[in-house]
């Protein structure tokens, strides 16, 4: 049980994720688990629950919610950190889960044709997103979170910091989005400087950074390269800051486009990283240089691309084209 002046089961988790640098999506989906844990259980402290408890959380995420393996991986990874790292409790091994089923799903890929008729029912930062994330192979976040500092236009380079796993990278940045990507940043700027001279033009930083070096809040290079178009206040700090654009502004054009091209394929954000991948590896570009830009691990992960190649199944010519 808490002691007096001790934070909360979620302040700590909060604290403990922040002491390890881990990106602010993961500390929501944590702390999100840790809370789906504790009602599951009545809103019993988890430091009295064990590998029962955990166990039959687990299975249930499996048997009755029916979510995919790697939701319930996640939910997993949630709860090993809410013991070993918060609690300082060895959960153990957890035998008796029942396992949610992995599906292999090949990955949705669209034509250069569809690719050109989504972007041609898209118009503004939209279209100017979407392109960047066919031309680049990012992720909707990686791009979203881009700093103007992350732009290289003289070597057509993309620095990107904050991916997913940490692990920073270096991606291409297509020539012919320059101009309209420079148009877009000379618009940025014009609203920067308004907000600066409203008293505002504050971003978040990175944790580390912000305490090391706070007045870069206000320095360009460290604003986003797509901002929300309206101000936030922040709560700690009362500060007027400019977040981000919120994912869900491509994402709802995204489906209207689609739905208006006529495309049949269940195309997300995510499809154009799919595309692009896909794409290189159909011009020739060999498999550890795909592996790169799109920040995999595990060449095996990229590997899936293959699968979809326009080459037909196996690369086997059928004997009806024969005929």
């Amino acid at each position: 049980m808490r002691e007096r002046g001790q934070p909360g089961l979620l302040a700590q988790v909060r604290r403990e994720i922040r002491l390890r640098h881990y990106s602010q999506r993961t500390e929501k989906t944590y702390v999100r688990w840790v809370k789906q844990y504790v009602k599951f259980h009545d809103f019993r402290h988890p430091a009295e629950l064990g590998q029962a408890e955990a166990t039959a959380f687990l299975s249930n995420l499996a048997t009755h919610r029916e979510v995919s393996a790697s939701t319930q991986n996640q939910a997993l990874s949630a709860l090993l950190f809410l013991y070993r790292n918060v609690l300082r409790q060895d959960l153990g091994w957890l035998d008796g889960i029942v396992r949610a089923k992995r599906r292999t799903r090949l990955p949705v890929v669209l034509s250069p044709g569809e690719i050109r008729a989504v972007l041609a029912r898209l118009e503004g930062t939209p279209r100017l997103l979407a392109a960047l994330l066919y031309g680049t192979g990012l992720r909707l976040g990686e791009a979203l979170t881009l700093r103007v500092k992350d732009l290289d236009f003289e070597r057509s380079e993309i620095r990107v910091c904050e991916p997913k796993g940490g692990r920073g990278r270096v991606t291409v940045c297509p020539s012919s989005l320059a101009p309209n990507l420079g148009a877009h940043l000379v618009r940025v700027k014009s609203q920067f400087d308004l907000d600066l001279e409203a008293g505002g033009g504050r971003v978040e930083l990175p944790r580390a950074f912000a305490r090391k070096s706070p007045t870069a809040a206000r320095d360009w290079q460290w604003q986003w390269v797509f901002p929300a178009t309206r101000q936030y206040d922040h709560k700690e700090s009362g500060e007027r800051r400019r977040h981000h654009l919120h994912e869900t502004v491509l994402q709802r054009a995204m489906r209207q486009a689609v739905r208006a091209s006529g495309i049949s394929k269940r195309a997300t954000c995510h499809t154009f990283r799919h595309s692009f991948a896909t794409h290189l590896l159909e011009s020739g570009y060999d498999i550890r240089t795909v592996q790169e830009l799109l920040g995999h691990k595990d060449v095996r992960t990229t590997m899936i691309y293959t699968h979809v190649l326009n080459r037909g199944a196996l690369r086997v010519r059928s004997p009806m084209d024969a005929i």
